[in-house]
């Protein structure tokens, strides 16, 4: 039983370190000015605002299906298929900073994947939502 609170708790906390990285990513491709956004990000100049503002929403949508769910204790089984979610849209990061040749630029979209997927896993798994 304690091994399985430890795991709970675990998890709680890879869920949140994962919502606010999100959150603090959409807040700065939703707010932030291009040319401000160029300096951190290179590939937001290269590509329509629109793209950046829909990574940007995504993101928000990831974050608070991580989190809402389970906290709310409004349909809990949303916050694994959340994690699945965010798993989709670092690998599909990851693809197009590989087709861009800046395949050096993956390794936060690799960790964030893992970190999802073990949401993803914990919660369907180990610790299940309620």
């Amino acid at each position: 039983m304690k091994k399985n609170r430890i795991l709970h708790v675990t998890l709680w906390l890879v869920q949140l370190l994962l919502a606010t990285s999100l959150l603090w990513a959409a807040s700065m491709k939703l707010f932030q000015t291009l040319d401000t956004l160029a300096t951190m990000w290179p590939w937001t100049a290269q590509v329509p605002r629109s793209l950046v503002t829909l990574t940007g929403l995504v993101d928000v949508l990831g974050a608070l299906g991580l989190v809402l769910p389970m906290l709310l204790h409004v349909k809990p089984v949303l916050t694994p298929l959340a994690a699945m979610g965010v798993v989709v849209l670092m690998m599909t990061a990851s693809i197009f900073h590989i087709a861009r040749g800046e395949a050096s630029l993956i390794g936060v979209n690799c960790i964030f994947a893992v970190l999802a997927a073990l949401v993803a896993w914990g919660r369907w798994t180990y610790a299940p939502t309620r």
